[in-house]
């Protein structure tokens, strides 16, 4: 089992050490999000959920959306507001992940299109996507995990990074309205910054300081 924690919210956080797949460098350890952020966690922070998909019992197990990148980021200064103590004996900072951070974590270190299998068939073992979602989002951890026991990392919401270039920031892992190859571990996309889309949520990083 790797070293994980859970926080007030109901989200879980499992440690992603340093390493390299491919291409992909990451020299410093963090912890990262099992699963996406949820409507739950999102209104127990903000007071208030912006998501379309809120219809059902479960609504609050789905994950958060329609929320832009500086909504995540005022989402993220509340959180490092109220949420000061260490984890494992560590101090931290709540953040987004970077676009290599995110696909090391997503590949759980394979080099196959998406994190369990290269064929198009097996995509729903791990992924809501066109294909499967009914044109909405769904409650997160339903799919497979990947070998670092991370849910949704394929399909259901795309994720904003860190990443990008003035105003655009990129997301990763496609969503329900996407096809195949749209959630595979290497795509992504690139969004406004102000952009709100119920197609785009978020996965939070807690990084040792």
């Amino acid at each position: 089992m790797r070293p994980a924690f859970n926080n007030e919210y109901g989200g879980s956080f499992v440690l992603i050490e340093p390493g390299q797949n491919g291409d992909l460098v990451v020299e410093e350890p963090f912890f990262i999000g099992a699963r996406p952020v949820t409507q739950v966690e999102w209104s127990a922070v903000m007071g208030s959920n912006p998501s379309k998909f809120q219809d059902g019992w479960s609504a609050g197990l789905r994950p958060v959306e329609s929320v832009s990148w500086l909504d995540c980021q005022a989402f993220i200064t509340k959180l490092n507001e109220v949420e000061t103590e260490q984890r494992l004996g560590l101090s931290g900072i709540w953040r987004l992940p970077n676009a290599t951070e995110w696909e090391y974590a997503c590949r759980a270190g394979s080099e196959t299109r998406w994190y369990h299998s290269d064929r198009d068939k097996d995509l729903d073992e791990v992924a809501w996507h066109a294909g499967n979602a009914g044109a909405t989002t769904r409650e997160v951890g339903q799919k497979k995990e990947n070998e670092w026991g991370l849910y949704d990392c394929h399909g259901n919401v795309a994720e904003w990074t860190d990443s990008g270039d003035g105003n655009r920031r990129v997301t990763k892992g496609g969503s329900w309205l996407m096809e195949s190859e749209s959630t595979t571990s290497s795509a992504s996309g690139l969004s406004k910054m102000d952009k709100k889309s119920d197609a785009i949520g978020l996965r939070l990083v807690w990084s040792p300081i």
